[in-house]
């Protein structure tokens, strides 16, 4: 049972902590705004769990200590802390991306302000998250972390009201929970990193940090110590020494915004600099040097007293910036983005805030509730409406090519070991065996359409494919493309061990993979050779082989560089403008990677299947067909519905003998 008394108390005030979250939030706007400039700053995020950890864990052990704890004030004030601004962020947001963002943009964001408003963006965000995932265009990418504290305090509150009531012992449950969720993430990080960075299991043991702060900081034996402590050094030993550990925090996070980049696994170790940190600088208490001085100064603590406001703004307003210029905004633009969310940040404290903080209406907790209730509603039912598409009335054709990426009218594949995709007729044909990434699968509806319409006439077919992999032995793959470890080894021991293949048909987006190596390099010339043999392993087996080389790639045969967006133009904001590339263009920039590999494959024994020739003229690519449909759906991949009725040249791979 709650106590009887429901008015919970607060902690005492402390500037330097909000000098801190101005560190943080800071960080976070000057690795989102120059990424190559500062490229730890998303560290900041860490430092603001420990913080949250920190006060809300405070509040939760005193009142509990004093009886004065209650759920429904606590929720209340979470509420009241969070929704208002968080409300008018996905309000804006959803208002602008009316008039900015075309079908597919929309349906995401309508999907992001549900998850947003449920809390669960990290979630969501993580399943989204892949080959083809572009972070930079989502509004609402950064209210991730927010789903991970919002998701810790629908537990904590409860285990800590339990372990009150059953007087469990509050620290061996934090060091607990803390140990597991710490080695959750050490060893997911070297698994997936994308769930690492995302899942609430291994965040968790950062907010803990703060909450173990917390515990030290009111429990009794702890302060008893520290006071006999004080007794054996002198005053001035004392001070000297708060002020040295004072120093030690600020320099962590130093050499975190320095030394973390994107490309370590994090959270990982990498994790423990900014959170150790942030526990120092909190746990030497107001009065030491650093926290006196440069921490609770005034611009300090009046950025930290914005500071949730103003990590909301932030990354909307780049992130739409960077949507409505088509690409990486200008220094200018950035600039102007991140000084714009200052104002709106201080604005909404101003007058948001601190008014709805100070009113005494009654239902302001539930009304709060409801709206967001409502927000969340409105944003699922754009995602359902596929982003209601007739908001761009001329422009809807351009827009729903854009977001074509399920495959349709593609019988649902039966998938092996996550990877190989496997479509079959009734009968027991000969089977052809697709190898490579996703510019082989693009191919799947084409085949579907053959096995499905001429049965007798096509062999069967397997998709050993992976988004992102190259199907080349021993090719050098990242962190992010451990799936594609071990998938051309696979290919080769099925093709082995079932008879039936008798066609391999092996295709990539080869001139990204290849040009990575150094066009002409040793490397360059290693990963063709490399291929080659393969090929011929291939051949030793009696398999007859196909190379399909490179589409046409490019961004003017994105559908979405056909709309040509400006704020110029408003309300309007849509222009049409001609997509297409010229031959001449794709051949100076990747003729001798495709020549290469044509004489690669006829040394090899594979025959050679050239899309160009198919998809342009001798002189130009266009990117909309007689009809005026697009043929592309992004900048590297054919739109599916046409790959189903136009892309005939792969028929050749699935004929039956």
């Amino acid at each position: 049972m709650t106590p009887q008394h429901p008015h919970l108390s607060h902690p005492k005030y402390r500037p330097d902590i909000d000098g801190l979250r101005a560190i943080a939030v800071l960080s976070v706007l000057a690795f989102h705004a120059f990424p190559n400039g500062f490229k730890g700053g998303f560290i900041g995020v860490d430092v603001f769990f420990v913080i949250s950890g920190y006060l809300i864990s405070t509040i939760i052990f005193e009142n509990l200590d004093r009886g004065t704890f209650s759920f429904r004030e606590f929720y209340a004030r979470r509420v009241k802390r969070i929704f208002p601004a968080l409300l008018l962020v996905l309000i804006v947001s959803y208002t602008f991306g009316w008039f900015v963002l075309l079908s597919d943009e929309y349906k995401q964001l309508g999907k992001h302000i549900a998850a947003g408003a449920g809390f669960v963006s990290n979630i969501v965000l993580w399943n989204e998250a892949g080959y083809f995932d572009n972070p930079d265009t989502k509004p609402l990418l950064h209210l991730w972390s927010l789903g991970v504290e919002e998701q810790f305090y629908f537990i904590w509150p409860l285990l800590l009201f339990l372990a009150w009531k059953l007087k469990f012992n509050r620290l061996a449950i934090i060091i607990f929970i803390a140990v597991i969720s710490f080695y959750l993430n050490i060893s997911q990080v070297k698994i997936d990193s994308t769930a690492a960075f995302y899942s609430p299991q291994t965040r968790f043991w950062e907010i803990l940090s703060g909450s173990l702060l917390a515990w030290a900081t009111l429990n009794k034996s702890v302060e008893t110590v520290k006071i006999k402590l004080r007794m054996r050094l002198s005053t001035a030993c004392s001070n000297q020494l708060t002020h040295i550990l004072s120093f030690i925090g600020p320099l962590l996070l130093i050499f975190g915004f320095i030394v973390i980049n994107k490309s370590n696994p994090f959270p990982g170790m990498w994790a423990l600099v900014p959170v150790l940190g942030a526990v120092l600088i909190i746990s030497v208490g107001p009065h030491a040097w650093v926290n006196r001085t440069l921490l609770s100064n005034r611009v300090a603590v009046w950025i930290g007293l914005i500071s949730y406001p103003l990590y909301l703004w932030h990354w909307p307003l780049l992130s739409f910036a960077r949507i409505i210029e088509g690409e990486i905004p200008s220094t200018h633009i950035r600039i102007a983005a991140l000084i714009l969310s200052v104002v709106l940040a201080w604005l909404t404290y101003i007058l948001l805030e601190k008014p709805l903080r100070l009113t005494n209406f009654k239902a302001k907790t539930l009304t709060l509730t409801i709206i967001m209730g409502i927000i969340g509603c409105v944003g699922y039912y754009t995602y359902s409406k596929d982003g209601l598409s007739f908001r761009l009335k001329n422009f809807d054709k351009i827009s729903k090519a854009a977001g074509e990426w399920a495959y349709p009218g593609a019988s649902q594949p039966y998938i092996f070991n996550g990877r190989i995709f496997r479509h079959q007729s009734s009968r027991v044909p000969d089977t052809t065996l697709f190898i490579g990434d996703s510019n082989i699968e693009q191919y799947y509806v084409r085949i579907d359409e053959l096995i499905n319409s001429k049965p007798e006439k096509t062999n069967s077919a397997i998709f050993a494919t992976g988004a992102g992999c190259a199907p080349i032995p021993s090719y050098p793959y990242n962190d992010q493309q451990k799936h594609c470890i071990g998938m051309v080894g696979k290919a080769l021991q099925l093709a082995t061990q079932y008879p039936l293949i008798r066609n391999v048909v092996i295709g990539a987006q080869w001139n990204g993979y290849l040009s990575k190596a150094k066009i002409g390099s040793d490397s360059y010339y290693a990963l063709i050779s490399q291929l080659g043999n393969y090929i011929k392993v291939m051949k030793a087996q009696g398999k007859r082989v196909f190379i399909i080389l490179n589409i046409p790639i490019g961004e003017e045969l994105d559908p979405k560089f056909m709309i040509q967006r400006s704020l110029n133009t408003f309300p309007s904001l849509f222009t049409m403008r001609l997509g297409g590339i010229k031959r001449e263009t794709l051949e100076t920039e990747y003729g001798k990677i495709q020549l290469d590999l044509n004489q690669m494959a006829q040394r090899s024994g594979a025959e050679i299947i050239r899309p160009l020739d198919y998809l342009c003229d001798d002189s130009y690519c266009p990117s909309i067909d007689i009809n005026g449909e697009p043929i592309y759906k992004d900048s590297k991949h054919l739109r599916p519905s046409y790959a189903r009725s136009h892309a005939n040249f792969m028929d050749v791979t699935v004929e039956s003998r």
